[in-house]
């Protein structure tokens, strides 16, 4: 899926000092679902297919601003 599809909900106020392109990020899909950009966690092994990603509070903060829950 190329990033144009999704609709970007953090990163646009305040966060940390990066390329918009580099930070943590929260985007939301066409379809109602999160994509989530961050650091690769290697906390545990998850299944295959499937990523963990490390994300700040205060990025899902905003996102869950971005969407006025």
């Amino acid at each position: 899926m190329a990033r144009g599809g999704l609709t970007r909900l953090t990163g646009n106020v305040g966060g940390p000092d990066c390329d918009d392109d580099d930070c943590p990020n929260v985007y939301r899909t066409k379809d109602g679902a999160f994509v989530i950009q961050g650091p690769l966690s290697d906390t545990f092994t998850p299944p295959d297919g499937e990523g963990l990603v490390e994300i700040p509070e205060q990025v899902l903060r905003e996102a869950v601003r971005a969407l006025g829950w």
